[in-house]
């Protein structure tokens, strides 16, 4: 796989990036980066309104979640970071500032990730944003540094694989 200095957990709403993300970083040793906490807050406001984000909107989240992964490089402390990251153009933003970044994709099927949702408490992105994430979506293709990972097994077990992975 190569040296890895960064990890960007990836999907749709719901998928469990933060859940994975923590255990992840907690097993690697790693700080990890709440992506939803750097988005400036229009781009909370339009969410809880159930309006989906342009990619107008996305940039600027964007580019400050790039430059805390450069930070982290320029450090030397390798991260794990949250991010929907749904677009190709949107990790390919992200790869510019870390070359040697590996972004872990939570997939699972709608049915699932509705359910989880629904049962969520404290997060500003309703239900109805689903689709239009799951329509935004471009999975990493097969020339990007890239793993799938389901998400029915419990976070700490996708984490503990992702870790394994990650020493190799």
């Amino acid at each position: 796989m190569g040296p890895v200095d960064a990890i960007v957990v990836m999907g749709v709403s719901g998928c469990g990036k933060t859940s994975v993300g923590r255990h992840l970083a907690d097993l690697l040793g790693w700080p990890f980066l709440e992506g939803d906490a750097f988005h400036p807050p229009e781009n909370v406001a339009k969410m809880a309104a159930g309006i989906p984000l342009a990619d107008e909107d996305r940039w600027g989240w964007l580019d400050t979640i790039a430059a805390r992964l450069a930070l982290a490089r320029t450090e030397g402390q390798p991260v794990v970071v949250s991010c929907s990251a749904l677009k190709r153009r949107y990790r390919d933003r992200l790869r510019a500032q870390a070359p040697n970044v590996l972004f872990v994709h939570l997939t699972g099927d709608r049915a699932t990730i509705l359910e989880r949702m629904a049962h969520r408490t404290g997060h500003y992105m309703p239900v109805s944003l689903l689709d239009s994430q799951l329509a935004d979506l471009e999975p990493p293709g097969a020339d990007e540094r890239a793993l799938a990972c389901d998400i029915g097994p419990a976070p700490e077990a996708i984490a503990a694989q992702l870790a394994a992975a990650v020493a190799v």
